[in-house]
């Protein structure tokens, strides 16, 4: 009985080993199970043994086994196994996962904060259902349905699980209004509600325009090109991407945008699978924006799509890279549907940008020290000084226009702009960590209601805040009270940060949105600044 528990322990431990132990323990025994020796014969071939080992337990095993638990439990392992990226998505988490990537949901359509464990709703969408449904900014949601929720420290998923639904179905809530005694009821048809990924779109000069944008969902490209029309429209000359913090998603999205931007006949980028097969995407010369200056901004998160796009353009020597070095993901997934509802995104190729440069950093499989990789160039002072970044030779290429870029791990900005921890103080890791500064901005929203919801454009917003002399000393002040006491040096280091920031988070409390927060807060954002200086110099 010794032996045969020794035998079967790695049956739960490593299905890759006991085929052959299996197999070696019946074959010598003539009690063997005809149905299973025509098993073994019909799935012999290595690529099955996976298939014949769960057939095993399934029929055999002394206990009976939920072998599709077992499956769900291999699959990541299994992926894990093969690259950083290849990945299997369980059933009950492909909708959340997609969600970015398809550019809509169902849902209320608004935006909310929960700082004070209250769920404060910041903006509601134009034309979408709570806005026909009568919901205000600066609402507080006290129930959904039956559900008391507020002060019960739901977690912000549960909280979002209970709003969203199939569209045409009712949620009801009821909500504390400013000025209104009791609760007011409102109930809302949930209907599709687009996911943006271009968050931010504005004039920042008289002729330089910014953009952000998040992700690259299906509908990146159209969300930019008509942002693009209206930037062009209000004098745009010059135009600032910013891609930081984008981790990318579709590949087709930074081919088609790239293509606005170059000249016919241009390689944007190519694709090479196990086979050696390339598949190559050109411009076409189409593209609106080619008299466009251009700017592009990544730093250590930006990855995959927003490489693609950064890569085409700087190979291209049509657009300056500023920040720092990309993360460094080159590999290509697509994503395969089971018929249970999950997924498996597995990496099919690797794509390279026009003068032949692959993106993706080293890996082995089954690779603990990949996902350290951002944290390891922090430790080596990589985010702070462009010196600490040191390229093999083999790893040079060059430009048409003769610039020299590097391959092998992320895209090098042409220039570098470290990190930025200046004005970073006891008193402002305070007041950020223990989050007064948001508390504050909520506080002042509430207070200048009829105004914030008045704003309606930058040069208003820029109104608001720059008839409030006071807005500094009236936080401090506020922050004293709530248990970061006054600090004159600190605050005096931190004055610059801090007031961008304030103008910044109210801005964003207003209908602007991100064009509110980011529209304030480039004044302290050396990127942005560094490319501004750039145009300047061209």
């Amino acid at each position: 009985m010794e032996n045969k528990k020794h035998i079967f322990t790695p049956l739960l431990i490593s299905l890759g080993v006991i085929l052959g132990v299996v197999i070696g323990l019946f074959a010598g025994r003539n009690s063997i199970d005809s149905r299973l020796r025509r098993l073994a014969e019909t799935i012999n071939a290595p690529g099955n043994k996976l298939t014949y080992a769960l057939s095993l337990i399934d029929r055999m095993y002394v206990d009976t086994v939920n072998t599709d638990s077992l499956v769900e439990r291999l699959m990541p392992e299994l992926m894990w196994n093969l690259d950083p990226h290849s990945v299997y998505i369980p059933a009950d988490e492909l909708a959340q996962v997609n969600l970015p990537l398809d550019g809509e949901f169902d849902g209320i359509g608004i935006s909310f904060n929960m700082s004070t464990d209250t769920i404060v709703v910041l903006n509601v969408i134009p034309h979408g259902p709570s806005q026909k449904a009568g919901m205000q900014n600066g609402d507080r949601i006290i129930y959904i349905g039956d559900s008391l929720v507020a002060g019960q420290k739901i977690p912000i998923d549960n909280i979002m699980k209970m709003l969203r639904g199939p569209r045409g179905t009712e949620v009801s809530v009821s909500v504390q209004r400013q000025n209104i005694d009791g609760l007011v009821p409102i109930d809302i048809i949930r209907d599709k509600i687009p996911v943006k990924s271009v968050d931010a779109a504005f004039m920042l000069t008289s002729d330089v325009a910014f953009m952000k944008i998040t992700t690259f969902s299906q509908h990146t490209y159209e969300e930019m090109v008509h942002a693009l029309s209206t930037l062009r429209g209000e004098g745009m000359k010059k135009l600032i991407i910013d891609l930081r913090g984008n981790t990318g998603g579709y590949m087709g999205q930074p081919i088609l945008m790239a293509n606005e931007f170059l000249p016919d006949g241009r390689l944007i980028v190519y694709t090479k699978d196990r086979n050696g097969d390339q598949t190559r995407e050109y411009s076409d010369g189409k593209g609106r924006y080619q008299d466009i200056e251009l700017a592009v901004l990544i730093d250590e998160n930006s990855a995959s799509s927003s490489e693609i796009f950064a890569g085409a353009l700087q190979d291209n020597d049509r657009a300056t890279i500023i920040g720092r070095r990309s993360y460094g993901k080159g590999l290509v997934q697509q994503q395969i549907p089971f018929s249970d509802g999950s997924a498996m995104r597995l990496t099919t190729a690797r794509y390279y940008t026009p003068t032949g440069r692959s993106i993706q950093k080293p890996y082995t499989a089954a690779d603990t020290a990949y996902e350290y990789d951002i944290y390891n160039r922090y430790l080596h002072n990589e985010l702070f000084s462009a010196d600490s970044i040191h390229f093999a030779d083999s790893l040079k290429f060059t430009t048409p226009g003769g610039r020299t870029v590097y391959g092998g791990g992320g895209i090098m900005p042409d220039m570098f702009v470290p990190l930025d921890t200046t004005g970073m103080n006891n008193y402002y890791i305070e007041v950020v960590g223990r989050n007064i500064l948001y508390r504050y901005v909520m506080d002042y929203s509430d207070r200048h209601r009829e105004a914030v919801n008045a704003v309606d454009d930058i040069a208003s917003l820029d109104s608001l805040l720059d008839a409030d002399s006071r807005l500094l000393e009236d936080f401090t002040a506020y922050a004293d009270r709530n248990g970061v006491a006054y600090n004159r040096t600190q605050i005096r280091q931190s004055e610059k940060l801090l007031r961008a920031l304030l103008r910044a988070y109210i801005g964003r409390n207003t209908k602007l949105e991100d064009n509110g927060f980011y529209a304030n807060y480039y004044t302290i954002d050396a990127p942005v600044l560094k490319a501004l200086e750039v145009f300047d110099e061209q």
